[in-house]
């Protein structure tokens, strides 16, 4: 997805007089996969109750995109927070038809190993989330995805390596989570710690094409230094269990929220555990700027993972306030990777 609006939103202000606001843009992004993309996004922020002013601000987003690449993407997405945050739902629908690249499977794929393929997909996740204690939750969740015309380059490495799924093929999978989460704003909070453990398992018994089980760990740390200057840590793990992994439910190095600089997909295989920090700090008005720097690397089992092999990246970029309420930004980072790897991203909302 070339354009992305992080979930659980922002903690709810003290301001009585305004629970609803609509903001609506014409779009232009870019990033590596991409290129430029031309679009309109829309974020509605609310309450679901005047009175209830501890729960966070619900909200939903709306996008559709088109890339210079021929690239569509169209997703709803979007986070409501219940009474007192006894429950909170976050939902993502979305359909894209894509051109994209494929390396082969596993770390030590070369930059001139680049295929070109096609596919279509819809995506479906809803997670509903229950409150055990103050900020701690524990969900259920439900991923749905079909992939369709598939076009690949024949006796090129998606047969060699015989990759699943590269026929076409439909996933379910049902799970469960646990949630901590207490960040003073979702978009780009400066204190707080927001903490999460995904087990989802995919089966045939609910009519999915592959019997896996992806588990995924995401930590992230938020440390006000002065003045609004902020240090922002993540350490994420995608890991899955089975060998029947179909290309686009394998983990994917890379992309506009994640190792800036690297292709989102340019290393996949069935694990990625990655590190990345951030320092952030103002400039003037509504203008920000950050750097930032990451490592990590995927594999097949964790014994892949190895200290001369860890891929890195860093970078800097630019921030402008959209809504300085909310904290919602507009992007502009530049990523550099190893080795031929390095990209320009325009994009809404902070990396992490």
């Amino acid at each position: 997805m070339a354009i992305s609006l992080q979930q659980h939103p922002a903690v709810a202000q003290n301001d009585s007089t305004k629970t609803r606001h609509l903001l609506v843009l014409p779009v232009i992004s870019r990033s590596i996969e991409t290129g430029f993309s031309f679009g309109s996004v829309a974020a509605f922020t609310f309450r679901l109750s005047k009175q209830d002013t501890s729960s966070r601000t619900s909200n939903m987003q709306a996008l559709v995109l088109y890339s210079t690449k021929k690239q569509l993407v169209t997703a709803i997405n979007g986070s409501q927070y219940f009474h007192h945050e006894k429950y909170i739902l976050n939902e993502q629908v979305s359909f894209s038809s894509f051109p994209d690249k494929f390396w082969g499977l596993g770390k030590n794929t070369q930059d001139q190993a680049e295929e070109p393929y096609k596919y279509n997909q819809y995506y479906i996740y809803l997670h509903l989330l229950r409150k055990l204690a103050p900020h701690f939750f524990i969900g259920t969740v439900f991923e749905k995805q079909k992939v369709w015309n598939i076009s690949y380059v024949p006796g090129g490495a998606f047969d060699l390596q015989n990759v699943q799924g590269r026929q076409g093929y439909h996933v379910a999978g049902l799970g469960g989570s646990l949630t901590f989460d207490n960040r003073n704003n979702a978009f780009a909070p400066d204190k707080g710690f927001f903490g999460q453990l995904f087990v989802n398992h995919f089966d045939k018994f609910w009519a999915s094409d592959f019997n896996y089980t992806n588990i995924v760990v995401d930590l992230r740390k938020y440390v006000t230094v002065s003045a609004s200057q902020v240090l922002a840590f993540q350490v994420f793990s995608f890991n899955n269990t089975g060998h029947e992994v179909p290309i686009r439910s394998l983990a994917s190095f890379g992309g506009a929220n994640r190792m800036r600089g690297y292709y989102d997909g340019r290393y996949k295989d069935l694990n990625q555990l990655i590190f990345q920090t951030e320092y952030r700090f103002p400039v003037y008005r509504r203008f920000g700027a950050v750097l930032f720097g990451g490592t990590g690397s995927v594999g097949r089992n964790f014994a892949d993972y190895a200290w001369n092999d860890l891929k890195y990246s860093y970078g800097a970029g630019i921030r402008f306030a959209l809504d300085k309420k909310e904290r919602l930004n507009m992007r502009v980072d530049y990523g550099i990777g190893q080795g031929t790897n390095n990209g320009f991203y325009l994009q809404l909302g902070e990396a992490f």
